[in-house]
């Protein structure tokens, strides 16, 4: 009787604790995205680095808005575990964001990139940069490569922006060799006016 009760007390127990670790992990998640944005918006009054939280090894660098999927995010700086498993990340081997050439950002396909297959060309993307100023982008293409194509990676005489995730999407182990790559030319940037998001 006592081993009985014994063990459904801990059976109860196992399954609250259990409860509670699911729960924290979408409460974490969305904690670090308020923190994200208010980094954000003190980047863009400082121009400078500001990390989210005070152990943060990233910080955000750009937002990545795609105005078809109503989409909105913070773009962090590196393309690391760390960096990825919060947000997009820039990949610090390309251009700034917003620069006259090709800027290279990676995200998880189950998680924030997972959008990039519905992508079409001349869909509209826009990049804010650290000063404020949004870029426009349209869609060009959309192409599958072995992670050992470096070419999308290459740098370019115009603006450019390049998005790469894992491929394929539905993919139930994580990472292989192949990555899902949409590429999009700069076709303005609003100088004068900064947009605050």
């Amino acid at each position: 009787m006592v081993a009985g009760r014994l063990l459904i007390g801990a059976l109860v127990l196992g399954g609250t604790l259990s409860l509670a670790h699911g729960a924290w992990i979408p409460a974490k998640a969305a904690l670090a995205q308020v923190l994200l944005d208010h980094a954000w918006q003190e980047t863009l009054r400082t121009r400078g680095p500001t990390r989210p939280w005070p152990w943060a090894d990233t910080w955000p660098v750009a937002r990545l808005i795609v105005p078809s999927h109503k989409k909105s995010m913070v773009v962090l700086a590196g393309a690391d575990g760390a960096a990825l498993a919060f947000g997009p990340g820039h990949l610090t081997t390309s251009a700034p964001p917003g620069a006259s050439d090709n800027s290279v950002i990676a995200g998880h396909r189950d998680t924030h990139f997972a959008f990039l297959g519905s992508l079409k060309p001349g869909d509209a993307l826009q990049l804010q940069a650290r000063d404020g100023v949004l870029h426009h982008y349209r869609v060009t293409r959309a192409s599958v490569v072995h992670e050992t194509d470096t070419s999308v990676l290459e740098p370019s005489q115009d603006p450019m922006l390049t998005l790469i995730t894992c491929y394929p999407f539905a993919a139930l182990v994580p990472g292989g060799p192949l990555r899902y790559v949409v590429q999009a030319r700069g076709i303005s940037s609003d100088k004068t006016e900064r947009k605050k998001t």
